[in-house]
């Protein structure tokens, strides 16, 4: 019998929570030129000058994409998905910029920026929570960081993992989910990511929450920042980490063990990794769901060559169901996606047999592996 579906049977105490994550989103550069309101194109790239030219390389690969479009467009099926399960809450790693700040960090090489008038999109998929602590939120400077922060709370979404100052960019996110219990959340990122050390916030400078290391030090500092929080039974603590590299499946020993330190020593419940442009394995270390990278959800990319065997053209919508009582993952179910045309919808089958092959490929050593339904939905299976 699968360990899941033991769980779900045990649980009674509270009603469960649903959460949606997903990998990077990443609405700049090329997605931003196609919808209502885009930025001025200029990039500052030794590959390309104008963001309009990554909008020209998905044409030239799979042909024309009308737009401009709606804010919804690029969501695609993925809309009717989270409708169909109606999450509690929706929290997304948002890879890019919301500004209109021309300040762009030089010598960095990619800048990604969102106009802050395309800003429903986000809304439109109905995003709760922007987790900041990445590779590009200062792509366009302090005012750009400011800007994204105010732009996204204007519209009534929450941040985690930058701020003003390092006390800001610390601070945890607790959301109420009615008559269920509360999610905790914390973000941080590492320059194994692509983040310059140099983002990182202090007590008089703005910045992301960055982590240096996985030292006993390092260790030291989350644990003290994460016993500020008064978590009580019912509490869901998501740990948010931007980490590692873009290409790869290989899951670091020293990743692992900070990953299972952080449920053993620090009382975390979900491990919300991301910075690689595929998915990656999954494991679930006593009930308590790592998902080590989660891809991208949408970029850019389409029509890039290299990399291809890595299919970053495919994702999956994670949903995961929790029990507060306990901490427990009690469900992880995920519907493979595709992007194409610079627009999510429902994986083929045969990407979706691509999917399920790499994720019991890679979930072996973590001692999971994935079932499927007649759906062509995925649910994790775990010892």
């Amino acid at each position: 019998m699968a360990v899941s579906r033991f769980l779900r049977e045990k649980s009674s105490e509270v009603a469960p929570i649903t959460l949606f994550l997903c990998g990077d989103v990443m609405t700049g550069r090329g997605i931003d030129q196609i919808l209502p309101h885009p930025s001025n194109p200029q990039i500052h790239e030794s590959y390309l000058k104008s963001a309009k030219g990554y909008l020209e390389l998905a044409e030239n690969a799979n042909g024309q994409i009308p737009w401009p479009v709606d804010y919804s467009y690029i969501w695609g099926g993925a809309l009717a998905v989270l409708d169909q399960f109606h999450p509690d809450l929706r929290i997304i790693n948002l890879e890019t910029a919301v500004t209109a700040s021309d300040d762009f960090w030089k010598d960095k090489g990619i800048n990604y920026r969102m106009s802050p008038a395309n800003v429903t999109c986000l809304t439109q998929l109905k995003v709760d929570v922007c987790a900041l602590a990445n590779n590009h939120l200062l792509d366009w400077g302090y005012s750009g960081l400011k800007e994204t922060i105010s732009t996204l709370n204007g519209v009534d979404i929450k941040t985690v993992g930058a701020g003003s100052s390092l006390q800001k960019a610390q601070e945890p996110l607790i959301i109420e989910v009615s008559k269920k219990g509360r999610v905790v959340i914390f973000a941080y990122a590492m320059t194994s990511s692509g983040v310059p050390s140099i983002w990182a916030a202090s007590e008089k400078e703005a910045g992301i929450n960055f982590l240096k290391d996985f030292s006993s030090e390092s260790l030291l500092a989350i644990k003290e920042n994460i016993n500020k929080v008064n978590k009580k039974k019912g509490d869901i603590l998501l740990f948010s980490i931007h980490w590692g590299g873009n290409w790869g499946y290989q899951i670091y020993s020293e990743q692992r063990q900070f990953a299972h330190q952080l449920i053993d020593e620090m009382g975390v419940d979900i491990i919300y990794g991301h910075s690689s442009h595929h998915i990656k394995g999954i494991e679930v270390y006593k009930n308590k769901p790592i998902l080590y990278g989660c891809g991208d959800f949408i970029d850019d990319y389409e029509g890039i060559r290299g990399y291809e065997e890595f299919r970053d053209d495919l994702s999956l919508i994670y949903l995961l169901t929790m029990e507060p009582s306990t901490g427990y993952l009690l469900e992880l179910r995920m519907v493979p996606m595709h992007t194409k045309h610079f627009k999510i919808n429902r994986a083929s089958k045969s990407d979706t047999d691509w999917l399920e092959e790499v994720l019991s490929r890679e979930g072996k050593p973590l001692g999971t592996s994935v079932f499927r339904n007649e759906e062509n939905t995925f649910f994790l299976e775990w010892r």
